[in-house]
């Protein structure tokens, strides 16, 4: 609950910081979001929040992250839809394998919507046809690291920003359990290949 609160007031200084001064970008266009982990490096994603400044703040439900960081089917993971689009996302999750706490307060490029917008290549089961680059990916790396890609499809995308998250305090026997758990499957893993920090 705590760290909740403070997820809520980091927002709150930001707003007073930009007030209602964020341009408009929306028009018709549908916008979508996934977050992911690399394989083997599960996290569960406590709180995830978006804002438009002065128009609309709101809540995503996420809980458990696995899958995919990178190969055919990624970067691409469970998310929902964004609207309007935000300027402002704030996230907090808990690492299985380091059993760390991590938070960070996003603000998104201002020309990141105008970037997405722009029509690429997809492939469909009918042949090719070009589509927005709709779908913002959050990748959650071990050690912190948030990486931030654009896409319409695996294999379109672009990373757009990398950044390191803040750890913080939290009690890790909330997790212990789902921590159990996770050792089962991916003990063996972690014990060859160790917890990668950087050079995701």
């Amino acid at each position: 609950m705590r760290r909740g609160i403070l997820l809520t007031l980091f927002f709150s200084i930001t707003l007073a910081l930009t007030g209602c001064a964020t341009p408009s970008h929306d028009n018709d266009q549908s916008w979508y979001f996934s977050v992911v982990a690399p394989q083997h490096y599960k996290v569960w994603v406590e709180h995830l929040e978006f804002e438009k400044s002065g128009t609309r703040h709101w809540r995503m439900p996420m809980g458990n992250v696995e899958c995919c960081w990178k190969g055919p089917n990624g970067p691409l993971g469970t998310g929902g839809r964004m609207s309007p689009f935000p300027n402002i996302i704030g996230i907090q999750w808990f690492s299985f394998a380091e059993q760390k706490f991590y938070q960070r307060l996003i603000e998104l490029p201002e020309n990141l919507p105008d970037l997405m917008s722009r029509k690429v290549e997809e492939k469909t089961s009918t042949g090719t046809s070009m589509g927005p680059r709709d779908q913002l990916v959050i990748g959650l790396a071990p050690g912190g690291e948030i990486v931030l890609w654009i896409m319409n499809q695996p294999g379109s995308e672009i990373e757009v920003a990398r950044m390191q998250a803040n750890p913080i305090k939290g009690d890790a026997s909330w997790y212990k359990t789902r921590t159990q758990s996770y050792l089962k499957e991916n003990d063996d893993y972690l014990k060859q290949h160790g917890i990668p920090t950087t050079g995701w």
